[in-house]
Order: structure tokens, then sequence, then C-alpha cells
């Protein structure tokens, strides 16, 4: 009958550690979920700003006013320049 008190003591015992363990490690996931969460939110918000910067400095119209401001000008036939290419298509031999 002692044997099987201790071995049942030994086992109430192992159970507790192992349910303690456990919780542990179930409160360590949950604390790097809600890290990962977090992040994942931060790099959301990160992403929608750099779109909007994206479409902000790719406007049509900021375009044109830094062309204009650096004195660029719109192609023409006038100030176009072609330039022939002597080599043949299937290349050098």
């Amino acid at each position: 009958m002692l044997r099987l008190n201790l071995l049942l003591l030994v086992a109430v015992l192992l159970s507790g550690l192992y349910l303690v363990e456990t919780q542990y490690e179930s409160r360590r996931l949950f604390t790097e979920l809600h890290r990962a969460t977090n992040e994942a939110r931060n790099l959301e918000t990160e992403y929608q700003r750099l779109q909007v910067e994206l479409r902000a400095q790719s406007s049509p119209s900021r375009i044109e006013s830094l062309a204009v401001a650096q004195g660029l000008q719109g192609a023409s036939p006038a100030i176009t320049h072609y330039v022939r290419d002597e080599q043949p298509a299937g290349g050098a031999r």
C-alpha cells in the first residue's frame, strides 16, 4: 500500500509539473502571437503610408511641375534625334 501511495504521489507531482509547464508554454506562445499581431499591424500601417506616399510622388501634376522646374520640355519631332543601328539585327560575327 505504501508503494502505491508513493507511486500515486509521484504521478500527481509529475502531472502538476507538466500542467505548470504547459501553462507557461501557452502564455509564452500567446505573448509571441500578440507581438507578431502587433508587428503585422504596424507593417500594414507602414505599407499603407508608403502607398500613399508613392501615389503622391507619382502624381502627374507633381511630375510636370518638377520637369518644368528643371527646364525639361516634352518631346516633339523638332527636337527628337533618331539614331540608327549600323549592325544587323542578327548580331556581330
